[in-house]
């Protein structure tokens, strides 16, 4: 008995202290704050199940950044009693996670884990253009970061502007600032100041001439030349402009055929990058739901698609994809035009759209709960055949219109007997 008391002692402190480190927040944070405040902060409604399941992970986040002394401060509200809160940070959904940070709010989209979230707030929380101070220093970055972004050179109008985009973009992606010295000898430049990206184990050097303006350029060269792609990371790139290349396969056990052409993929982004890197992304994807959302029919996997984000569009190949030729004469013929693009987010495709997903709804309703879905569309037909023949049952006269009626009698009778 003294040892289930212990336990249950333990655990109420526990997370007494926990629950500490993390502060309720209301309508009055707004005139409380101070600049130099750093605040991460959840969003919650009380009724939200997913606000629910976040609640250990957020004070777990909370004790973790105050044993390590972290200037952050973690904080949560109720969005639906603090409006005011909510409304300055344009709270949208639950949970919703965003970081205050000298006037600038940035939004959290990525996992709901303890080490994600973490790394977020210590990305976002330091210096948005990290310094590398010797070769060492870089080589540990590079080694740590699969895409990294590096002004060299003095200060300049191009730092400026670099500076600007890092504290724009820090939340999906990192930047640094090196001397020229600090950089490994294979890196040749042609003139300073410049900007460097490295990413999938080689380096490109930005130039505005070729590469456009420096904010454009950043977000579009912010994600892996191949990668594995969710619905989240494809609707993110769509926003860039450029063509999303995928390889559609199984959710799980891959069979053969399935990594032979994720593979096959592979090769042509890291050999034919020259020629198509301008053009598409590219990369896998699995449980295919926005997919098939998209071109509204069920996929082949595996099976090729090129995705325009831009307008809801895709691409077909005229035949399955089986060979490197048949791969490239595919991608040549989106690029030239000889494929047409399918789809759109016209009037027509989205009627079409809403649907083909009214359809898949009421599919997997009765597919997983045949008895609920059968009595609620009952109760809605007969709802609305009960509104129906309400609206087409005859009115039965009142005592007004059998007066009209009496009125007009009358009057036919006195016409009739002048």
């Amino acid at each position: 008995m003294d040892t289930r008391r212990t336990l249950i002692f333990s655990a109420v402190l526990l997370a007494t202290l926990t629950s500490a480190f993390v502060e309720e927040l209301d309508d009055s944070f707004l005139t409380t704050r101070t600049v130099d405040d750093i605040w991460i902060i959840k969003f919650y409604a009380p009724w939200c199940s997913l606000c629910k399941q976040l609640d250990p992970v957020w004070h777990q986040i909370g004790s973790e950044l105050k044993s390590l002394g972290s200037p952050v401060n973690i904080g949560k509200c109720d969005a639906t009693a603090n409006i005011g809160l909510a409304k300055e940070f344009r709270v949208k959904g639950y949970p919703a996670i965003l970081m205050w940070k000298k006037h600038l709010k940035y939004n959290y989209s990525g996992p709901r884990t303890r080490d994600a979230i973490l790394d977020f707030t210590h990305r976002v929380a330091g210096p948005v253009v990290r310094s590398l101070n010797s070769l060492q220093i870089f080589q540990h970055a590079i080694n740590r970061h699969d895409i990294m972004f590096v002004y060299v050179g003095a200060t300049s109008p191009l730092k400026g502007n670099f500076t600007s985009v890092a504290e724009e973009l820090i939340v999906h992606t990192h930047f640094f600032s090196a001397a020229r010295d600090v950089l490994p000898k294979d890196v040749s430049l042609s003139s300073l100041p410049t900007v460097l990206l490295f990413k999938d184990t080689t380096f490109h050097t930005y130039t505005e001439e070729n590469d456009g303006d420096l904010r454009s350029w950043v977000n579009r060269e912010r994600f892996p030349y191949f990668s594995k792609i969710d619905s989240f990371t494809l609707y993110a790139m769509g926003e860039s402009g450029k063509l999303v290349a995928l390889v559609l396969l199984e959710e799980s056990s891959l069979c053969e055929e399935s990594e032979r052409l994720k593979d096959l993929l592979r090769k042509v982004t890291s050999e034919q990058r020259h020629v198509y890197s301008r053009h598409f992304y590219f990369g896998f994807m699995t449980g295919n739901d926005y997919i098939k959302g998209l071109i509204m029919s069920d996929v082949i996997e595996p099976s090729f698609v090129v995705v325009n984000l831009s307008n809801d569009g895709y691409f077909l190949p005229h035949v399955p994809v089986k060979t490197e030729r048949q791969l490239l004469d595919f991608l040549d013929g989106v690029v030239d035009g000889g494929l047409q693009c399918q789809g759109g987010n016209n009037v027509v495709q989205r009627i079409k759209r809403l649907i083909y997903e009214a359809k898949a709804m009421l599919t997997l309703l009765f597919t997983q709960v045949p008895l609920l879905s059968f009595f609620l569309l009952s109760f809605t037909l007969a709802i609305a055949a009960a509104f129906f023949y309400l609206c087409c049952k005859p009115r039965p006269p009142t005592s007004d219109d059998d007066s009209d009626v009496a009125a007009v009698k009358n009057m036919a009778k006195n016409k009739k007997t002048e």
